[in-house]
């Protein structure tokens, strides 16, 4: 590469006359290199054009420099930084010459003075003088020594007479030269031939924002000194804008020392606010200005809210100039209709607004109010109204909300957080609110609050009618039976969610269909899996007889529960699969409580399939939606989670996550009924693994006492097997203790029992673990036997229960199943067995590279490939690569694979 910096004789000479306008600025203090984005420019190289466009402060010109350093060794690089000055085509095309001169002196002389002659006041034909100036180009330019010319900063100097030069220079472009140029706007060249001949290669804002680690490697030094919540803030609210990253750094610079660092990242203030305000805003038009100003307040927009909010016509023309000049504007979908503002240049507008001559926001969010109400968009015209201070409107509004779309969305978050700005008084005014808000503190679990408030139902007794009436007293009965759930009383249940089904009208779909899937959860924990079976097909019936996706896919998720207690994993998954494809057509930015169930339960049966790594993103997505949701749900996604963790030995992680949840549900007010016994069960099991068996024997005694007796409580809702895995859990205390012959004992009475009633996932994990036992007692005759009652049972696609078997008796399990061989749960299993490696054969030490050693190693703590990259500050790419290397000296396909057949060499410990 040339840097005109050292080029000797008359180029050296020529700079100082040129005034430095052609020196490529040095990198900034600080800069965080961007391999993975100058990659990508290599990869340009062979095309024609490389375009840069993106908002101010993303660091466009600093990566053209880095790609300038970076470039081989044999290319040179021309570097033009443009001001206004240059948007007169003549000035523009006189540098142009200037700096092509400097490597090819010989290059237009007479073009030159042809330029210089010209009067600015009179036409110039520009495409004729480019046309000769780029024939002469071609003589002088050599694949050897290829040219990279860098226009940057071209924003400034854009306008259509240059837009027409340079796009005739683009079109016209000889072999050996690469245009780059970085820009604020997109220019308004016709590139689709350039894009069709893929010798166009474009980076927008959202390739140029801060990876997370690329965001830490900026903030650096003060990483270490802001952790967790504070510091995932910081990065989430920069949403990769690398310049207000930056001027944090400036301020926490001036603080002085750690104790006094700036907290948050705030656009309306100091630096950032400056920047913004000199460098975006005042260089827009006044009435873009206003556009801004008044479009502030909103969360989310589009062209047709912008009118009604601002009265005008004149939106979606703004909008267009925003997104073409690059303005901080962030799209939600992806056919382009709705928006919203980067975080830090809402913050700015928003303090400038309050200070501004406008219109108050309540005029603002009053306008958007009435536009959601006539969209039909009810939950956010609430939002409107109570940001507009209008209570009485929000309570009318929240009325027009059907219970049928509240408990099909069961987006209970949003409803309380309404409930908090409402009254007391207007929140008992009418039964419609009364049943509503009575729903939602239901499904919230807030059960005496739901019952206090349900209450005043009586208020409005006698109803008008006979129909009034009838229809008010089913509903109550509906909401009683959903609480008498919630505290755990079968006969309180059954018998107001059968009342309730027998006198709710038809149009109440929403209250029958949770009545029909709370007395098929009540089944499910009374072993009658037959009558689960019969209400999920009523509900699904009912779902699809009404066309809403929202209980279509909550009746798909009831069927998975039945399915997977029965022990038919395959089945369960692919009913997950159908409620998620049910949903698909709605709009993606929304919360759904019943999509978050549907993740959450995909990644439960996922590692229940051991698929490991797929089965924990799948719960993470469904943590993020529950947590949003405020659905209690999040209790199945911690509690697997920690589950997982526990049996890979991670026990710092396995608590760590239920202690998250016991915290959600204490913030939730959710009653201890609901988790406590969930949570508890599993730190039995954490501790006996741990072998702190006084703690596991304590509190299996009391979990057996309130669960197992002959006045047992019903199981939880999200819990319905809790007894029997109480029972699995004394047989492992047992077995802890040397007491194997009680531990069998127990065992076989509940597989005997779980087979008896249809809960063949019960009947299958009590069958692995007798055969563990029998088999660490020496009674390898009766094992073989319940292994082949466990082969059965497990038929259904089950492979965790197994997983212990295979991991202490890896030579035994492959001669049963080799029985069996073309078996499907069989070859399922023998595949996850280690490969036998003859001495022969086996692969030495040396195979395998101490890098491919190093990420073998993480693989087998369960890392995944991001985790693997983290640690060992590779890309994905690489660790991709040495996956599959590993793969392929070691003789197999999958991970897990790997990491058995390495123990089985010796290769981990």
């Amino acid at each position: 590469m040339t840097d005109l910096s050292r080029i000797q004789g008359p180029a050296s000479a020529v700079i100082p006359t040129l005034e430095g306008r052609f020196y490529r600025p040095p990198l900034p203090d600080g800069y965080v290199l961007r391999p993975r984005l100058c990659e990508r420019l290599s990869a340009g190289l062979q095309g024609r054009l490389l375009l840069v466009s993106a908002p101010a402060g993303f660091g466009k010109s600093s990566l053209a420099v880095e790609f300038c350093q970076s470039l081989p060794a044999h290319w040179q690089s021309l570097w033009l930084g443009l001001s206004p000055r240059d948007n007169d085509p003549g000035r523009f095309l006189e540098r142009l010459l200037d700096g092509l001169q400097q490597f090819f002196p010989q290059l237009g002389a007479q073009s030159l003075g042809l330029l210089k002659m010209r009067q600015r006041h009179q036409p110039f034909a520009f495409e004729e003088w480019l046309d000769g100036l780029l024939d002469e180009l071609t003589v002088h330019l050599s694949p050897r020594a290829p040219l990279l010319l860098v226009l940057d900063d071209y924003h400034l100097a854009q306008g259509p007479v240059l837009d027409r030069c340079l796009q005739f220079f683009l079109n016209h472009l000889p072999d050996g030269l690469v245009v780059l140029v970085t820009s604020r706007q997109r220019p308004d060249w016709h590139l689709a031939r350039l894009r069709l001949s893929r010798h166009l290669l474009e980076l927008h804002e959202q390739d140029l924002r801060l990876t997370h680690s690329e965001s830490l490697a900026v903030l650096d030094r003060h990483s270490s000194s802001l952790r967790g919540e504070a510091l995932d803030n910081l990065i989430r609210r920069s949403e990769g804008w690398v310049a207000g990253l930056r001027f944090w750094l400036l301020a926490a610079s001036e603080a002085g020392n750690d104790g006094a660092l700036p907290q948050s990242l705030h656009g309306g203030e100091g630096l950032i606010g400056d920047y913004l305000l000199e460098e975006v805003i005042d260089c827009l038009p006044a009435e873009v200005q206003a556009f801004l100003y008044d479009t502030a307040p909103q969360d989310r927009f589009c062209s047709e809210l912008c009118d009604a909010v601002r009265e005008a016509h004149d939106s979606a023309e703004i909008l267009r100039y925003l997104q073409a000049h690059q303005v901080f504007l962030v799209p939600l979908d992806e056919q382009g209709h709705w928006y919203r503002y980067h975080h830090l240049f809402s913050d700015l507008l928003r303090t400038r607004r309050a200070s501004s001559n406008v219109l108050p926001p309540a005029s603002l969010y009053l306008r958007a109010c009435r536009w959601f109400n006539a969209q039909g968009l009810i939950d956010e015209a609430v939002e409107q109204a109570l940001r507009a201070g209008h209570l009485d409107v929000a309570a009318n509004l929240v009325q027009n909300l059907s219970e049928e779309q509240l408990l099909a969305e069961q987006n209970v978050g949003m409803l309380l957080r309404w409930k908090m700005d409402l009254p007391d008084s207007l929140l008992i005014s009418t039964p419609r609110l009364i049943v509503l808000y009575s729903w939602a503190l239901g499904l919230a679990c807030q059960l005496d609050a739901a019952e206090e408030l349900s209450s005043y139902l009586s208020r409005f007794l006698p109803a008008p009618s006979a129909t009034a009436q009838k229809s008010m007293l089913a509903q109550w009965l509906a909401l009683s039976g959903i609480i008498a759930r919630g505290r755990g009383d079968r006969e309180l249940t059954q018998r107001y969610c059968s009342e309730a089904l027998e006198s709710l009208p038809q149009r109440r779909y929403g209250q029958r269909l949770m009545c029909l899937s709370t007395l098929s959860n009540l089944a499910i924990v009374d072993a009658d899996l037959w009558r689960a079976r019969g209400l999920n097909r009523e509900s699904l019936e009912l779902a699809q007889r009404v066309g809403n996706p929202l209980f279509e896919a909550l009746a798909h998720y009831d069927r998975a529960r039945v399915l997977q207690a029965r022990g038919e994993i395959l089945r369960s998954l692919d009913e997950v699969h159908q409620g998620l494809q049910r949903l698909q057509g709605l709009a993606p930015q929304r919360l759904y409580a019943v999509r978050a169930r549907l993740s959450l339960y995909e990644g439960f049966l996922l590692l229940v399939r051991l698929q490991p790594e797929a089965g924990l993103a799948r719960l993470r997505a469904g943590l993020v939606e529950a947590r949003a949701c405020r659905d209690i749900s999040v209790l199945i996604g911690h509690c697997v989670i920690a589950n997982f963790e526990g049996r890979r030995g991670d026990f710092g992680k396995a608590f760590a996550e239920l202690a998250e949840a016991e915290r959600l549900m204490h913030i939730w007010d959710v009653p201890p009924i609901y988790y406590l016994a969930m949570i508890t069960l599993i730190k039995c099991e954490l501790w006996l693994a741990q072998g702190r068996t006084d703690l596991a024997d304590a509190w299996l005694t009391r979990l057996g006492q309130t669960y197992n007796g002959e006045q047992a409580a019903a199981a939880p809702e999200f819990h319905p097997h809790l007894p029997q895995h109480i029972e699995l859990q004394q047989a492992a205390l047992d077995a802890t203790r040397h007491q194997p012959v009680a531990a069998l004992q127990r065992l076989e009475a509940l597989a005997q029992q779980a087979h008896n009633s249809g809960r063949q996932m019960i009947a299958l994990m009590a069958l692995t673990q007798q055969a563990q036992l029998l088999l660490e007692s020496g009674q390898e005759a009766k094992a073989r036997a319940i292994l082949v009652q466990a082969l059965e049972a497990g038929a259904g696609g089950a492979l965790q229960p197994f997983q212990r078997l295979l991991e202490g008796h890896p030579g035994w399990m492959r001669e049963q199943l080799g029985k069996d061989a073309h078996g499907l749960l069989n070859q399922s299993l023998l595949v996850l067995l280690p490969t036998v490696v003859t001495p022969e054969v086996a692969p030495a030490h040396e195979t395998l590279s101490a890098r491919e050693l190093a990420v073998l190693k993480l693989i087998a703590q369960g890392c995944s490939n991001q985790e693997i990259s983290n640690q060992l500050f590779i890309s994905l790419h690489t660790v991709k690569t040495h996956a599959s290397h590993i793969n392929s000296k070691l003789g197999v396909e999958r991970r897990t694979q790997a990491v058995a057949r390495a123990k089985a060499m010796g290769l981990l410990a």
